[in-house]
């Protein structure tokens, strides 16, 4: 058993426990954590005269580096990277950076340690944890923009214009680049992700699957599938190499071998993307979730349904996907069309029958 204290994206005064087996299998909902909370709550704790012993490995950080840097190609480009750790975990990701081949600059922000995130929370799905990196990378004439999360397991990125990079779109990119080393291979992607990722993945002889919210249940499906990468619209990148876990870094990696490979700025590789249009995740607060999920697969019947995570529906030039909220009372709703006018007018008459009363 291997344990992390980490309490992943969350503000300062939050802290926790990851904990993982062998091979990094995650000890999470619906393989043991339930269990875990209820003993510690509880209070039952194993009395045992004989301790334990902690394996403290002193070579750690020297295996890490050399594990990282199978991933380097060789003849890169120059180009220029903005990394902001946001005063979290991912500085410890500097010594791989410093052993970057000699083309590819690094320029870094917030980057001491202080886990009262003094600058900003360190957060990349949060616009406005962005700025400075936004600001940065233009002040720098920059290729990429990279932004870690406090405990550098998920990663945003910007553009050379400062634009974010919708999280979605670097599944496509991250599994373009994937599959040149595993043609045919199976991507996993959120099910809340565009169409045009999975066009994207199948167009590079890529298969797609959808998977559920949360990272513990991706890394499950990843092992009963034979997925060799899946992504997650919180930033978290799944790589068969790393045991089918998240590493923010090998995303930043392989990001930059696809650049280099295509010769293409981001800009230019995420507009191959831009085919529909997107509501962006929208919450609300609602007292009987099944209730509302049951209404709406009634109204919306002749879709195609899909109730993997809560309930997605697809028709010929949309789809939504209503789930709840694993921890507070809220349905969260994206939803997707082939023009801005179609998104609009669906948006709309779901946010009016999720408000109101439903019977």
């Amino acid at each position: 058993v291997a344990v992390m204290i980490t309490a992943s994206h969350n503000p300062a005064e939050y802290n926790g426990m990851k904990f993982c087996l062998k091979n990094a299998v995650p000890i999470g909902e619906g393989s043991g954590m339930e269990e875990i909370r209820d003993l510690t709550l509880n209070g039952r704790f194993h009395q045992n005269e004989k301790k334990g012993r902690i394996i403290k490995e002193v070579d750690f950080l020297k295996k890490y580096l050399a594990f990282m840097s199978q991933f380097f190609k060789t003849g890169y480009s120059r180009k220029k990277i903005v990394i902001d750790f946001g005063n979290g975990m991912g500085i410890l990701d500097k010594k791989v950076f410093e052993n970057f081949p000699a083309e590819i600059e690094s320029v870094y922000l917030y980057d001491n340690l202080d886990g009262n995130f003094p600058n900003h929370e360190a957060n990349p799905l949060k616009k406005e944890t962005l700025f400075d990196l936004q600001k940065k990378v233009l002040e720098e004439k920059a290729d990429l923009g990279v932004a870690y999360d406090g405990d550098a397991d998920r990663v945003g990125f910007v553009d050379e214009k400062g634009e974010i990079i919708p999280m979605d779109y670097l599944i496509a990119l991250l599994a373009k680049e994937v599959l040149k080393k595993n043609p045919g291979g199976l991507i996993l992607m959120d099910l809340r992700s565009s169409n045009a990722v999975r066009e994207v993945i199948e167009e590079a002889g890529g298969k797609v699957n959808h998977c559920r919210v949360g990272h513990s249940l991706i890394k499950k499906q990843m092992r009963e599938e034979g997925a060799i990468f899946a992504g997650e619209l919180s930033g978290h990148y799944f790589f068969e190499e790393n045991h089918k876990a998240e590493m923010a870094t090998l995303a930043v990696i392989t990001l930059l071998n696809l650049m280099n490979e295509t010769g293409f700025k981001v800009s230019e590789l995420v507009a191959e993307l831009k085919r529909y249009f997107h509501s962006g995740e929208i919450n609300f607060e609602v007292t009987d979730k099944k209730v509302v999920l049951e209404k709406l697969k009634e109204i919306y019947k002749n879709g195609k349904l899909d109730e993997l995570d809560g309930i997605r529906i697809d028709f010929p030039d949309w789809w939504f996907n209503v789930r709840a909220s694993n921890t507070e009372p809220k349905l969260r709703l994206n939803l997707e069309a082939r023009t801005k006018e179609i998104m609009k007018e669906k948006r709309e008459a779901l946010m009016t029958l999720i408000k109101k009363p439903l019977s």
